[in-house]
Formats: C-alpha cells, structure tokens, sequence
C-alpha cells in the first residue's frame, strides 16, 4: 500500500481554506452591495421628499410645517450619515475577506509548487534509475558477447 504524502493532505487543507475564503469574500461583497443599496435608497428618498418640498414653492407654508419639513430633513440626512459608516465598515470588512483570501490562495499555490518540485525531483530520479538500470544492461550484454 502506498503511503499518502502529508502534502497531499497539506492541499486539501489549503484548499478547503481556500474555499471558505472565497465564500467568505463572496458574502462581504453581497452584504457591501445591500448596504450601499439601502444607502442610495436613502439618497433617492431625500431627493423626493426635496423635490416634493419643491413643488409646493409659491404655495403658503405655514411656521410649523416648515419646521417639520427641515426636522424631518434633519432626521433623513442623520440617517445617511449613519448609513455612510454602515457602507465603510462593509467596505473595510470586504478588504479584510479579499486580503485573507488572496493569502489562502498563496498559500494553496506555495503547497501546489512544493508538491510540483517534488514530483519532479521523483522524477529525475526515476529517469536516472532506469538509466543506469539500461546502462548495466548494456554492459552485461556487451561482456556476454565478449565471452562468446
């Protein structure tokens, strides 16, 4: 039975890491993606109520409604900026999961190459046995003939 070589199970391990990684990198870019979307959701809604407010120029507004009016604008632009700190942090974690993941990815290929020179290695070594294997051939051959 051929024994396993512990870089085998060295690559499988880098590579589970590796995917795991990736998955984790996948969702920080989703979750990037739904709050600047929840962030221009936001924006968007500033700029109706704005244009909304636009269109009620010329017309009397009284004390308290425009009181209201920049209270709520108040509220809506704390709101962004609150969401704007949600979007950086995504943005901050989504660097994070693209860093670990490109080493994972490192680290897979440094164990890839490692086994790579290896299986050369076995392989030169091989070739050189079969060829001093043929070469003690030859020369038995050649003694053989020479006896005769």
């Amino acid at each position: 039975m051929a024994k396993t070589d512990p870089l085998v199970t060295v690559l499988k391990l880098a590579v589970a890491a590796e995917e795991k990684a990736a998955l984790q990198l996948k969702a920080a870019q989703f979750e990037r993606q739904k709050r600047q979307g929840q962030l221009d959701a936001l924006n968007n809604y500033r700029l109706d109520y704005m244009k909304q407010m636009e269109g009620h120029t010329g017309t009397t507004l009284r004390a308290n409604q425009y009181h209201q009016f920049h209270q709520f604008i108040k509220q809506v632009d704390q709101a962004i900026n609150q969401q704007l700190a949600v979007v950086k942090d995504g943005e901050k974690q989504l660097g994070y999961r693209q860093q670990h993941w490109q080493e994972t990815q490192q680290k897979r290929k440094a164990v890839e190459m490692l086994l790579a020179k290896k299986a050369d290695k076995a392989l030169i070594a091989e070739t050189k046995r079969e060829q001093k294997m043929s070469d003690e051939f030859a020369m038995q051959q050649y003694f053989r003939n020479k006896i005769k």
